[in-house]
């Protein structure tokens, strides 16, 4: 039996409940980026120029075969060191928080494998996509946002679902970099009252939680993106085609 009393038991949870804020925080802000700069190179890489390719697999060489725990490490330590080597010459010094450095090594890290199914998804568009807005003079901007990147994010989606549970759950790695997050909150409750099994599966039933609202999430996205294509097979074949 635990020897808490309920009143200690509600500050310690609260905590929890704070560093479940910062780590959903840190999650989101991390995932947002990391799709919008995966999307951008994705994109970028489909050009044909050597130096581009070249550029592309140096990157996606390291940050898909280097641990994200070591980039949260070289980006906390020395982040600091590289912001004074480019901006100390104005007098400013920038330290680098646990937060900002979680965010830019999950950031970057993840930018990559988004990169990939990017460019996996669009390659596997048919050729008349691009032919026919071509065709019709659609602008290259409009193009990418009306016509292209919808179908492809049908294509991509199992893959995204994939990075963002594999993120979701790399995100207590930050703790080890200092920041208060729900696995830090955890610990230092199980640490000061110890009662870990209490305060490490009340952790465990939030990051379940945090899943099960995510694919939720998934299947919502999952059947938004599907309606033209369900439309289009309950519709069956168009008037006069051949039997």
């Amino acid at each position: 039996m635990t020897h808490l009393s309920l009143a200690d038991l509600a500050g310690y949870m609260r905590q929890l409940g704070e560093g479940a804020l910062i780590t959903l925080e840190l999650f989101l802000v991390s995932f947002a980026l990391a799709f919008a700069l995966g999307v951008l190179i994705g994109i970028v890489t489909l050009s044909r120029s050597r130096l581009v390719q070249a550029v592309w697999r140096v990157y996606a060489s390291v940050f898909m075969g280097v641990p994200s725990l070591l980039v949260i490490f070289l980006t906390f330590y020395g982040g600091s060191a590289m912001l004074a080597a480019m901006f100390g010459e104005f007098g400013a010094r920038i330290d680098v928080s646990p937060f900002g450095a979680g965010v830019t090594a999950f950031t970057i890290v993840y930018a990559a494998y988004i990169a990939e199914l990017m460019r996996g998804a669009i390659d596997n568009l048919p050729r008349g996509q691009f032919e026919g807005a071509r065709a019709l003079a659609i602008p290259p901007v409009v193009m990418w946002g009306k016509v292209i990147l919808p179908q492809v994010m049908r294509l991509a989606l199992p893959g995204l679902v994939n990075v963002w549970s594999f993120m979701l759950k790399e995100t207590p790695l930050v703790s080890l970099a200092g920041l208060q997050d729900l696995v830090a909150a955890a610990k230092i409750s199980a640490g000061a009252t110890k009662e870990p099994f209490i305060f490490f599966i009340a952790t465990a039933f939030v990051f379940i939680a945090f899943s099960a609202v995510s694919f939720k999430l998934a299947t919502w996205l999952e059947i938004r993106l599907d309606r033209g294509q369900r439309r289009e097979a309950a519709g069956g074949s168009p008037p006069g085609a051949a039997a």
